[in-house]
Formats: C-alpha cells, sequence, structure tokens
C-alpha cells in the first residue's frame, strides 16, 4: 500500500528538525539542512539554512535564507536577507533586506541594508545601503557608498565611497 504524500513529508521534517537545537518552537518555525546549519538560533523564527554553517551564528535574526556553504554564516541579528552561494553574505551580521547570489557576493555587508548583489565577489566590501551590482566584481570595492548601480563585469570596481553612481560596463 502506498503511503500518503504527507506522511513522507513528515518524517524529512523529523529527520531535518531533529538535528537542531531541542527547542519545540525552533523546530516549528526554522529549517536546517547542514553540519553546523542554524546551530547558534535562540529566537530567529522563520530561518531556512541548507549547507554547511549556513546561518551558522544566527540567534535572533528571522526571515533569513541561507544556501550554500557559510552562506549568511555571521548573521547574528539581521532580517529578511536571502543569500545563495558559497560565502555569500557570510559576514552579514545585522543587515536587513539584502539579496546576494553568487560565491562571496556581499561576502563582508556588515549591517548595510537593501543592497542587492549578483555575481562572483559583487560588492564584497560593502557597508552601505540600497546599491545594485549585477556581474562578477561589480562594485566589489565599495565601502559607504550608497545609491549605485553597476551592470557588468568589473562595472563600478574602483568606486570605494561615492553614492548616486551608475557604472555600465565602466570600473568607475
Amino acid at each position: 500500500m502506498k503511503k500518503p504524500a504527507f506522511f513522507a513529508t513528515l518524517l524529512v521534517s523529523i529527520a531535518v528538525l531533529s538535528f537542531g537545537p531541542s527547542s519545540a518552537a525552533w523546530a516549528q518555525t526554522n529549517t536546517a539542512y547542514g553540519t553546523n546549519a542554524l546551530s547558534d538560533n535562540t529566537t530567529g523564527s522563520s530561518d531556512s539554512a541548507f549547507g554547511v554553517s549556513a546561518l551558522g551564528h544566527n540567534t535572533t535574526g528571522s526571515g533569513n535564507t541561507a544556501t550554500g556553504w557559510d552562506a549568511l554564516y555571521f548573521n547574528t541579528t539581521g532580517y529578511d536577507n536571502t543569500a545563495t552561494g558559497i560565502a555569500a553574505l557570510e559576514g552579514n551580521g545585522a543587515g536587513i533586506g539584502n539579496t546576494a547570489t553568487g560565491v562571496s557576493a556581499l561576502a563582508n555587508n556588515g549591517k548595510g541594508k537593501l543592497n542587492t548583489a549578483t555575481g562572483w565577489n559583487a560588492l564584497y566590501f560593502n557597508s552601505g545601503n540600497d546599491n545594485t551590482a549585477i556581474g562578477s566584481f561589480a562594485l566589489q570595492n565599495n565601502g559607504s557608498g550608497g545609491n549605485n548601480i553597476a551592470v557588468g563585469v568589473e562595472a563600478g570596481l574602483y568606486l570605494t565611497t561615492g553614492s548616486n553612481n551608475i557604472e555600465i560596463g565602466n570600473q568607475g
């Protein structure tokens, strides 16, 4: 006799959640898969971590999604962030509403908010807000600059503190 689909889902949920902290509240609101994924979580809710050490130091941050080795690793209180790729948003501590796709995208973002980085090392050193970088190394060296847009490989590479710039295929 074939078992209902919900039974298989229940077994998978129990297997995944049994490796996390013992709190029943934690198990009902977070999903973790991978060694040390969400391992330090205390009260953070609605978090999803897939990969070795994904969201590893998250304590109270909520609404985060981390996919990849060390994705959102140092996030503690930041919320509503999405990281896909090895070390994507790795250094994010308290940043809010960031999206990083690619190896080391937004890797050193500490408190920056509402940034979008797509590509290898895009916005790598960022600490500013409201930046968009599309392309490998795009806005890689941006520090405190905000409201910048860079499209293309190495676009805006040399911008460090400037704001309100648009770089398309130009290193800045």
